[in-house]
């Protein structure tokens, strides 16, 4: 495949999303999303997130706490808004760490097949035999609990089906003519798979970025709301879900509320832009 016929497929894809609104208010949420984290992070925003208050522990919401306030008397609007920095961390950076390791085993054993390609195949099928929770709580257990650990533990064992997918297509493209004529000019194999092949299944490692993303960001608040996540005192939606437990029996609903409606919405956008976009890079839908 030519550049241009490269170009011409993300400029379709592009167009195509700009047409569908129900993509275009998902990103727009995403967005926020990024930019709130962001906000929070630099201490533009929700300042007092850690700031504890005894005597006004439970509050319901008010003028003052837009969403009550915990056992501590923290704000529990600026808990949740600053547990979307962890959940954005350990998406971008768990997926991140899956995405490179998945597309360089699964490039290299669709490439160049033989023994390498037994020996990556018997890897990750040995690895995805093991459940993945039990696996990711095993590293977790290991390696101790905290957003770097969380983002390693999950980057490192959740790239199989990306690698499985990069596999199938190196295959399919390693034969093509473009390949091929690239061989021929003197192209070496890492020049031929990273110049020429790996662009054009970019698409793919996008599509599987993003969905991977939704996945990541439910272990990092499953995890979390086990004991296993972050470190305790960090603010995330699974330990704000936790301590709702026992908030729940003395009608304290405002912190399970918060931390489920941050994550909902951040879930759906990310799930509709998914299918949106998925929809617009299939070339099978280029012309409809």
């Amino acid at each position: 495949m030519i550049d241009g016929t490269r170009n011409s497929l993300w400029w379709d894809a592009f167009r195509r999303l700009k047409k569908d609104k129900v993509a275009v208010v998902s990103f727009i949420v995403i967005c926020f999303y990024i930019l709130l984290a962001i906000l929070c992070a630099s201490g533009v925003m929700f300042t007092d997130y850690s700031i504890t208050d005894d005597p006004n522990s439970y509050k319901p919401p008010n003028f003052e706490h837009w969403l009550g306030t915990d056992y501590l008397g923290r704000d529990v609007l600026a808990r949740a808004a600053h547990g979307t920095i962890t959940s954005l961390t350990v998406g971008f950076f768990g997926m991140g760490i899956a995405v490179l390791i998945g597309t360089i085993l699964g490039a290299l054993a669709g490439y160049f097949g033989g023994l390498i390609d037994e020996l990556i195949v018997w890897f990750y099928t040995t690895l995805d035999t093991i459940p993945y929770l039990l696996l990711l709580l095993s590293f977790t257990f290991v390696m101790g609990q905290g957003i770097k650990t969380l983002c390693i533990a999950i980057g490192l064992t959740s790239w199989v089906g990306l690698c499985r997918v990069l596999r199938g297509e190196f295959i399919k493209h390693r034969e093509r003519e473009y390949v091929h004529g690239a061989q021929a000019l003197g192209a070496g194999h890492m020049r031929r798979i990273f110049r020429h092949i790996l662009p054009n299944v970019s698409h793919i490692i996008l599509i599987n970025f993003s969905l991977g993303f939704v996945s990541v960001i439910k272990s990092e608040v499953i995890l979390s709301y086990l004991g296993l996540g972050v470190e305790a005192g960090t603010p995330s939606w699974g330990i704000m879900i936790d301590n709702a437990k026992l908030e729940l029996a003395r009608d304290v609903w405002w912190g399970l509320f918060a931390a489920t409606i941050f994550m909902f919405f951040l879930v759906l956008a990310f799930n509709l832009f998914n299918d949106a976009l998925r929809d617009a890079l299939d070339p099978k839908l280029k012309n409809k």
